[in-house]
């Protein structure tokens, strides 16, 4: 008798769990229904107000975060890529509190004003180690930094390609940093093998 296999458990848990709830995938999102609820989940659990998003792409996890914020909440996405900025915008237009930046992370976070109560980091994964000493500085004691696709299908371990290389050293600098408690949840199905990396300013 064969098993069911991740992307089929996956499935059955977003059938469950999110149903016909989540909002429609366009253009490809960056995460599963599953995930974005999981953001979800996490930023009302946080009872975060203010909400930083690196990596918009189409806005489609940025939808999801934005289900918890609360009637005065701001949620602040940066997005690089001009195309998927324009498609973000046109997606998010009308949905309260959201603001998006166009531009590369690196420039536009010096630019903000924190402390942000989550912060989800889905952008240039080669600039995460560069990423983390800003994101600090817009945090405070109880902040949330959420990290994806921090395993990569094991690349993480003995990838030489950048991406790979950047999140090695954006956890071994989450592990080394005294203000942070950090682990890694690793997942599989409809987005293969992966993982998110949980991280709380102490």
């Amino acid at each position: 008798m064969s098993r069911s296999g991740p992307e089929d458990v996956d499935a059955w848990l977003s059938g469950v769990l999110v149903g016909a709830d989540a909002p429609e995938e366009t253009g490809g999102a960056a995460v599963s229904p599953l995930q974005g609820r999981a953001l979800e989940v996490l930023a009302r659990a946080t009872g975060a107000r203010r909400i930083l998003e690196l990596g918009t792409l189409h806005g489609y996890s940025t939808l999801w975060l934005a289900r918890a914020l609360p009637p005065d909440g701001e949620l602040v996405t940066i997005e690089a890529d001009p195309e998927h900025a324009a498609a973000a915008r046109e997606r998010l237009a009308g949905v309260p509190g959201v603001s998006l930046r166009e531009g590369r992370a690196l420039d536009v976070l010096p630019t903000l004003d924190g402390p942000f109560d989550l912060i989800f980091v889905d952008a240039d994964k080669r600039s995460n180690p560069e990423y983390l000493p800003l994101l600090l500085e817009l945090s405070r004691p109880g902040t949330l930094i959420v990290a994806d696709n921090v395993v990569r299908e094991g690349a993480v371990l003995d990838g030489d390609d950048p991406s790979a290389a950047g999140v090695r050293r954006f956890l071994e600098m989450a592990g080394a940093e005294p203000r942070l408690g950090a682990t890694v949840l690793q997942t599989v199905g409809a987005k293969g093998w992966d993982g998110l990396a949980l991280a709380v300013v102490l």
